[in-house]
């Protein structure tokens, strides 16, 4: 149907024309996938009779000023909640709201959601027991308790954030491994992991992923402090593993990415920026090992042209590369990514101050590029037009 086509704006302006089209509006192959944006204020009794009658079963909260309970009562089958940023959110609304199983429901959003703690993992590791996507990034007042509740329900959880948890450490990553089976079994069906700024952590953790989840596809470590070279070794064996975030981890040095390369991983995704111990040598083994990779982030970090030649004429399937502030990069190393690495769709060169007009011209010779990122570089009003 054609109304499908239309976004979710003029979706409800056709629905006003006449009684036929409101009636063609309201099939539920045009509302498929949609996902409703609700302030919830007052009270609306049409409210989700209307989302219901259009198969709607996605929705975000902006703003919460009515009970939660009032959203699952009205929603049975609801698949997707989003209460991302919802402040005033407190264990005890959620705890109002999830009174029973709720079977359909996939993805959940507490993100931000900062007076959620354990006590609300408890609830959804109860009733959620079908949740698939859980995130949790900002909720800095859960602990290794919460991941053990999850570790005990939430069987079905092919993703899990915990961006910034800031209680979070190694014994709870050991929960959700399956490392503590006679508590719970673990979340052994995990394939998109986030750590980012856990600074709790530890290579051990690292050690209970590599054992316990054998699934994991993404694992975002990125400004993990306290994880080192050492971790990489546990790391290095996840067949599974396709894209890997060190990013800012500052005892991650040469010697880790060479741990990476001797393993069996095959990667396509690697994003070392900001390591300041990363240098040419990282490079090297980046040929030999992960020859692979389609993208590749090495922002600020301590390389030059000379790793550059030791690096490209490997990697015949990268698509993406990032070198921003990489400020040794010179027209040389530019050359020689134009010469081998012809199937660039994407470079980032923000802040490589030593680049010139010269090597910027080989660089937008490249046939599949589409992506250029130029940021602190000086062009010549002449030369931007070319580059557009």
């Amino acid at each position: 149907m054609i109304f499908s086509y239309l976004d979710v704006r003029d979706k409800g302006r056709v629905a006003q024309v006449c009684a036929a089209w409101r009636d063609a509006s309201y099939h539920k192959s045009v509302w498929r996938g949609v996902e409703a944006k609700l302030h919830l204020r007052r009270a609306n009794p049409s409210l989700f009779p209307s989302l219901q009658a259009r198969g709607i079963r996605r929705v975000q909260i902006l703003s919460l000023r009515r009970s939660l309970s009032y959203v699952i009562q009205g929603m049975p089958n609801i698949e997707s909640l989003n209460l991302s940023g919802c402040y005033n959110l407190t264990d005890n609304g959620l705890g109002h709201a999830f009174v029973q199983e709720i079977p359909s429901l996939r993805v959940l959003n507490l993100s931000l959601c900062k007076q959620i703690t354990d006590s609300s993992l408890g609830r959804i590791a109860q009733y959620l027991k079908n949740l698939e996507v859980l995130e949790l990034g900002g909720c800095s007042n859960i602990t290794n308790t919460g991941l053990l509740l999850i570790a005990w329900g939430l069987h079905r959880l092919k993703s899990l954030n915990l961006r910034s948890c800031r209680h979070v450490s190694d014994v709870g990553i050991g929960h959700l491994a399956g490392m503590t089976r006679s508590a719970a079994e673990g979340c052994l069906s995990l394939e998109y992991l986030t750590l980012q700024d856990c600074q709790k952590l530890t290579d051990l953790s690292l050690k209970h992923t590599s054992k316990g989840l054998t699934k994991l596809k993404v694992l975002n470590l990125s400004f993990c402090g306290g994880i080192s070279d050492a971790g990489m070794i546990h790391l290095s064996h996840m067949g599974s593993l396709w894209s890997l975030n060190l990013r800012s981890c500052d005892n991650i040095s040469d010697t880790g990415i060479m741990h990476l390369a001797m393993g069996t991983l095959r990667l396509q995704g690697l994003d070392v920026s900001f390591c300041d111990k990363i240098g040419d040598q990282s490079l090297a083994y980046i040929a030999q090992g992960l020859y692979q990779l389609k993208s590749l982030s090495l922002c600020s970090c301590h390389i030059s042209d000379d790793g550059i030649n030791r690096m490209v004429r490997q990697m015949h399937e990268l698509r993406t590369l990032n070198i921003g502030q990489c400020v040794r990069i010179t027209d040389k190393g530019l050359e020689l990514i134009a010469d081998h690495l012809t199937q660039l769709t994407g470079i980032d060169l923000y802040g490589c101050t030593k680049i010139t007009k010269r090597g910027l011209e080989r660089i937008t010779q490249l046939p599949c590029l589409k992506v250029l990122n130029l940021g602190l570089w000086q062009m010549t009003e002449s030369h931007t037009e070319k580059v557009r």
